[in-house]
C-alpha cells in the first residue's frame, strides 16, 4: 500500500503520527485552565453583595490573661542626662546639609568664620558623601559650594547607605551619635531632628547662624 502512495501522502501519515501526542497534550492543557477559570470563577470577589458586614469583621483573637506582657522600649543614649547632651563640646563637630551650604552663599557668609562667631569656639565642619553627591547633581550653578567643600578644613563622612538622599543620612548619623549638630535650613529635615532629643541645630537667619536647643551651660545664645 505505501509504494502505490505518493510522496505527499507518506508525509502526511509520518506527520500525523509524530504530532498525536502532542495534541493530546494541548487538550490536557486546556482542561487543566479551563478547570481553574472555573475555580476562579467559583471564588465571591471581596465586593460581592452576598458578603454580610459579620462575615467581613476580624475575628479577635482569644486574650489570654496569664500571658506575659512584653515592653519593647528604645535604648536611650548613654550621652544623655535628661535632655541635656554630655557629648556636646569644643571642639564642636557640625554636620551640613545642602541647602544649608546654599543658603549661606546666598547671603554671602563664611562658612567657618561664622559658625566660630555662632559658637564661640573652634568648629569642624562634616560633609557626607550623599550630601557631595547632591550638590554635583544639582549641575555647573553649584559649583561654588563644590569649591567651598573641597576645602581641607572640611571633613569628609564616608556613607554605607545605598542612593544619596541625604535627609535619612542625616537623621540615623545624629540618632546614632550624639556628638553632632546638625547645620540645615530644611524644615522638614528640622521637624525631624527636633524628635531626637539632645541634637542641637544651626540654620541661617538674619544674614547670621543661629542655633537652637543648644544647652545653657556652653554660654551660646539659642
Amino acid at each position: 500500500m505505501c509504494l502505490n502512495q505518493t510522496p505527499k501522502a507518506i508525509f502526511k501519515r509520518i506527520n500525523a503520527f509524530w504530532w498525536k501526542p502532542q495534541k493530546g497534550k494541548q487538550k490536557k492543557t486546556k482542561k487543566i485552565q479551563k478547570q481553574k477559570n472555573a475555580q476562579l470563577k467559583r471564588l465571591l470577589k471581596p465586593t460581592d453583595s452576598r458578603i454580610k458586614d459579620k462575615m467581613r469583621l476580624k475575628r479577635k483573637q482569644a486574650h489570654d490573661p496569664h500571658a506575659i506582657k512584653v515592653h519593647e522600649a528604645t535604648q536611650q543614649s548613654s550621652a544623655l542626662f535628661f535632655q541635656y547632651n554630655t557629648q556636646l563640646g569644643p571642639p564642636y563637630h557640625i554636620v551640613l546639609d545642602t541647602n544649608f551650604i546654599n543658603f549661606s552663599i546666598k547671603n554671602k557668609l563664611d562658612i567657618m568664620q561664622c559658625m566660630m562667631d555662632c559658637l564661640y569656639a573652634k568648629c569642624i565642619p562634616y560633609i557626607s558623601d550623599c550630601v557631595r553627591a547632591e550638590l554635583e547633581k544639582l549641575g555647573n550653578k553649584y559649583k561654588l559650594a563644590l569649591r567651598i567643600i573641597s576645602d581641607p578644613r572640611f571633613e569628609r563622612l564616608p556613607c554605607l547607605h545605598k542612593g544619596t538622599y541625604a535627609d535619612d543620612c542625616l537623621v540615623e548619623r545624629v540618632r546614632q551619635h550624639k556628638c553632632y549638630i546638625v547645620a540645615t535650613n530644611d524644615k522638614d529635615l528640622k521637624n525631624r531632628i527636633r524628635k531626637i532629643p539632645g541634637v542641637p541645630i544651626m540654620y541661617v537667619a538674619a544674614h547670621k547662624y543661629a542655633i537652637e536647643r543648644m544647652p545653657e551651660a556652653y554660654g551660646v545664645k539659642s
